[in-house]
């Protein structure tokens, strides 16, 4: 069972697991068994990577995804969208009961397919479940990355929200969003102090970035990678052989890692390895950070310089009955 949150003490686990890729229900049932563990190792936040569920489009710059009208890329895309997560038809019902039983905050990438916005189209978010199982934000990605754009849709600010675990206030991002300084700043006048990044994997994407946002925020920063091998590709995969053609034996290598408040290393980047990290974190050390720098409070200058942040649900359509 995961365990109560002390005062100023956060334990935290850090899943680095690749997807069964494109395969909703496999990667389901695997991210449930690292719920478990978490919980055993009584963690109290559990996180997952960037697009885990059903996993990251790796096809796109290995199979000329931008070519149109490709009868390829269409098979492939209707097979992602098939495997996709819609959050309001139940797919992640058994995420959240897990949440529930084990007492247990969840933070987790999917790929989302939204009612709201037609059915069709895909988001990569974040999706946040508190210890009541309880879907508290989705976050979808504001600015899908280069090839990204092919298969992912531009999200909104509906999710750059906080949530408050223990003594800690928590927000994330995907990806390449945190190199977006508008909305670490959204997050930061929240008052984030504990920032989870999300990403598909490798180490090149976290080694730096992860230390240069905990002394910016002086916050607790953890990065959140999968990995991605080719054996996690399902022998069923529509042009399987064409997407691992040429391919190195890791897609992605993870780089999962966790920085202090004041930018040294709590867990160095972790390559080419699934487990699940471990990590407890002291609210006291942000409290001492914040004593010389704080983005949002004493060192900041509202009368100068302020962000105004829409957080509005973005649809096409205002049904009046």
């Amino acid at each position: 069972m995961g365990r109560s949150v002390e005062a100023d003490v956060l334990k935290i686990g850090l899943a680095q697991i690749a997807p069964v890729w494109l395969n909703r229900e496999g990667t389901l049932e695997k991210i449930l068994g690292y719920v478990h563990a978490a919980a055993e190792a009584e963690c109290n936040l559990v996180v997952f990577g960037e697009a885990l569920i059903p996993g990251y489009p790796f096809w796109i710059e290995r199979t000329h995804g931008a070519e149109f009208n490709s009868p390829m890329q269409k098979e492939i895309h209707a097979h992602y969208m098939a495997n996709a997560v819609q959050i309001e038809v139940g797919h992640l019902d058994a995420i959240c009961e897990a949440a529930r039983k084990h007492r247990l905050t969840v933070m987790l990438g999917c790929i989302e397919r939204p009612g709201d916005r037609g059915g069709h189209s895909l988001y990569a978010s974040l999706v946040y479940v508190d210890a009541e199982g309880v879907i508290q934000s989705v976050h979808r990605k504001l600015m899908p990355t280069y090839e990204e754009r092919l298969t992912w849709s531009p999200g909104d600010g509906h999710g750059l929200r906080t949530h408050q675990l223990g003594a800690f206030t928590v927000g994330g991002l995907n990806c390449w969003e945190n190199w977006m300084p508008l909305p670490r700043a959204a997050l930061y006048a929240q008052g984030e102090d504990l920032h989870v990044a999300v990403w598909p994997g490798s180490e090149h994407n976290t080694q730096e970035i992860t230390r240069f946002m905990a002394l910016e925020g002086r916050s607790y920063v953890i990065s959140v990678s999968g990995l991605m091998r080719g054996s996690d590709i399902p022998e069923d995969t529509p042009y399987r052989s064409e997407i691992i053609a040429d391919s190195q034996q890791l897609f992605a290598d993870g780089g999962s890692c966790v920085a202090a408040p004041d930018g040294t290393w709590l867990v160095e980047p972790v390559v080419g390895e699934e487990k699940l990290i471990l990590a407890t974190l002291d609210h006291q050390r942000v409290r001492e950070e914040r004593q010389n720098f704080d983005p949002a409070g004493h060192y900041a200058r509202p009368d100068v310089t302020r962000l105004t942040v829409n957080r509005q649900r973005q649809s096409t359509i205002d049904l009046v009955d």
